[in-house]
């Protein structure tokens, strides 16, 4: 073993559950949940499941440490994933490592945001991923995990301590993990990576940091044009970050909702444009501090409203969830940016 390898080692003597759980809070490695030990054995066997990414990680804000890949297979074994999951996650931190995420910012920030992790491709039965009922919920070994590990590898090697990097005023239960897949069976669009310019035998992840999913719930409408006036409204929130018009957003249509707007002949395209037009908050609804603030930053009324995104492009459309007439909406941080990365698959 060479010394760079020794160094990144650490001799822990054998304890109980309890003493692991206490150790690891007094180092400051835990997200306050249980975590798995990161034996030799154990991290080994993550490593070997990235074989084929051998790409070299730019450093990790705020503390800019380059990662090895020992210490990210080491966190990502102490969230509970299991080797096959590790190429997602990778693929996950190249993606909040891209200059337009803004991780730095979006760690720093006072605003509630975490990474968002969508996983799109053949991968997703492959490892099990939730894509259905309960996909942004508990249950869900690979959506729980895979979500984790990428947290844990950002407060342990990035630095992104609670109170000290990490700003934010509330935090939400998405900075636990907030992984899902997109339901593409269930889709009467063509799926989200499709769209992006990947094959569909692609597996892919897309990053953005965003807030919790909040509920879109519809079970009136019977026709796309009511369920996007519904969610039009919802979403022009004064007191989102996304009525600055900095960021992206996405609307995550459950199944059903997905296929009233379908059979009405909505396209991806078109309910982008139906949402930017319709989307608005009205000036009266925003303070006299708060117009002076946006015409600072450019973003100016159009007719007495303010839009909610810059572009309709910066409304990002999937589908996932099961049976239900709810939606989601995601708000992103405003200075980010919706990032999608090809998932590595492991050599042979």
């Amino acid at each position: 073993m060479s010394d760079a390898a020794e160094a990144e080692l650490l001799d822990i003597p054998e304890m109980d559950a309890d003493a692991w759980a206490d150790y690891v809070e007094a180092q400051g490695w835990t997200d306050g949940l249980p975590l798995v030990v990161p034996t030799e054995d154990a991290v080994a066997r993550m490593m070997d499941g990235a074989r084929g990414d051998n790409e070299p990680f730019p450093a990790i804000t705020p503390r800019q440490l380059i990662p090895t890949l020992r210490s990210l297979a080491a966190n990502a074994v102490m969230a509970g994933c299991r080797p096959a999951y590790f190429p997602v996650v990778l693929s996950a931190l190249r993606g909040v490592l891209v200059a337009d995420y803004n991780l730095h910012g979006s760690l720093a920030t006072t605003h509630a945001c975490a990474p968002m992790i969508m996983v799109n491709g053949p991968l997703r039965q492959t490892l099990n991923i939730n894509c259905g009922t309960n996909c942004m919920g508990q249950g869900w070994r690979a959506n729980a995990a895979i979500g984790r590990a990428l947290q844990l590898i950002l407060l342990n090697i990035g630095g992104a301590k609670p109170a000290i990097m990490d700003r934010s005023t509330f935090g939400s239960p998405a900075k636990y993990t907030f992984c899902f897949g997109e339901n593409e069976e269930e889709s009467p669009f063509p799926p989200y990576h499709v769209r992006h310019g990947f094959n569909a035998i692609e597996g892919v992840v897309t990053v953005m940091s965003a807030e919790p999913n909040h509920n879109l719930n519809d079970h009136g409408s019977t026709t796309g044009k009511g369920i996007l006036t519904t969610f039009a409204g919802a979403i022009a929130s004064p007191a989102a970050n996304t009525v600055y018009a900095k960021g992206p957003f996405f609307i995550v249509f459950g199944p059903e909702h997905a296929a009233t707007l379908a059979r009405d002949k909505f396209t991806v395209e078109q309910v982008q444009q139906f949402l930017y037009d319709k989307a608005r908050v009205p000036v009266d609804q925003v303070s006299p501090e708060n117009h002076q603030i946006y015409a600072e930053s450019g973003h100016l009324p159009e007719n007495g409203f303010y839009r909610v995104a810059p572009t309709p492009d910066d409304i990002h459309v999937a589908v996932a969830g099961g049976p239900g007439k709810h939606s989601a909406w995601i708000p992103s941080f405003g200075g980010t940016a919706a990032i999608s990365v090809r998932v590595k698959p492991p050599a042979a």
